[in-house]
């Protein structure tokens, strides 16, 4: 009885010291034409590679317009009438559901007027002419979209263009959180492409996880911070590709392209930058794309309107100064 109770002591001990000391792992590498960066704390050690590299490659084949095999590609390019899988229809879903609550400023057809208007950092901004933007215009919009109930994509033309890319990061975030809440990992932080999603603390520091907003001024040669933030049990994606500004001829200040995807017309935003901290980081990177298509003033009232969502917002005033507006809960979370 002495040995098995000394055995008993020996395994309760392990156990204990297995579940107080978790270690640190940190996973990087590149997916989904960006990088990534996974910390987190546990007692196990499993093997996250593996898992992360058949999530990226669940996605990709959902979702990548890249991929000319993918669903999504088959869909667009070829028309073809397939049953697309649970990630592409719940990506569907939060987009559609974006898609009403910014009353269509959030668009995944939208990519037919992009291509058009030549976006780009050293591209000179096209102008289609009245009939070309009028017959592009019969493509955009995603009420033209449905998903059917054998989950196959209905179009009502053909040549409509699907695009989730504005939120397939935040969505595939959002799918490693799930993976890494699984292995009962209760401290971890995840970023892709610039999206994050914090859980629990950062154990090395004994404090939250403290993430960066960048300054839309900043140059390509210098990257400069904006503000520092605490980020526990959220997610947080930024919108504003700072290399995709322009500067304005008359008034030397930064400002950045957006299509209106309602009139099809390439308007000058006056919003920079926008950050949005959300339950999930589907809705967050959806959000922040919302709003940067909307502009300060009209993100503002569809703000309203949006519960657990918050924001900080930078733009442009009437003045051409650069203006901050920040919400209660981000004001919280800043350090």
């Amino acid at each position: 009885m002495k040995k098995i109770s000394v055995l008993l002591l020996l395994i309760f001990l392990s156990f204990s010291c297995k579940n107080d000391n978790p270690q640190v792992y940190t996973e990087t590498g590149k997916a989904l034409g960006t990088t990534y960066q996974i910390k987190y704390f546990s007692s196990e050690n499993f093997n996250t590679e593996k898992a992360l590299d058949s999530i990226f490659e669940v996605i990709n084949t959902s979702m990548s317009t890249y991929q000319d095999d993918s669903d999504i590609s088959r869909i667009n390019t070829r028309n073809e009438d397939i049953k697309v899988d649970i990630h592409f229809q719940e990506v569907f879903q939060l987009s559609k559901q974006i898609f009403k609550e910014s009353n269509g400023y959030f668009d995944p057809t939208v990519g037919s007027l992009v291509n058009a208007y030549g976006f780009g950092p050293n591209k000179p901004l096209n102008e289609p002419d009245g009939a070309v933007l009028d017959s592009i215009k019969q493509l955009v919009g995603f009420e033209k979209v449905r998903l059917s109930s054998d989950n196959t994509i209905q179009k009502e033309n053909p040549n409509i263009y699907l695009d989730f890319n504005a939120i397939a990061k935040g969505y595939t975030i959002d799918v490693i959180a799930e993976y890494l809440d699984s292995k009962k990992v209760e401290n971890y932080l995840i970023e892709l492409g610039g999206e994050l999603v914090a859980k629990g603390k950062n154990l090395e520091r004994e404090s939250s996880w403290n993430v960066a907003i960048d300054n839309p001024q900043q140059t390509e040669a210098e990257r400069t911070l904006q503000t520092v933030l605490a980020l526990k049990n959220r997610a947080m994606a930024t919108s504003g590709n700072y290399r995709k500004f322009r500067i304005d001829s008359i008034t030397g200040n930064r400002y950045v392209h957006t299509i209106n995807p309602l009139t099809g017309k390439a308007e000058k935003s006056n919003l920079l930058s926008a950050s949005v901290l959300a339950e999930n980081c589907t809705l967050a990177d959806g959000y922040a794309t919302a709003f940067m298509a909307l502009g300060y003033e009209k993100s503002l009232e569809m703000l309203e309107k949006l519960d657990n969502v918050d924001v900080y917002f930078i733009y442009v005033d009437k003045q051409e100064s650069i203006r901050v507006f920040t919400s209660t809960g981000f004001e919280e979370a800043l350090r």
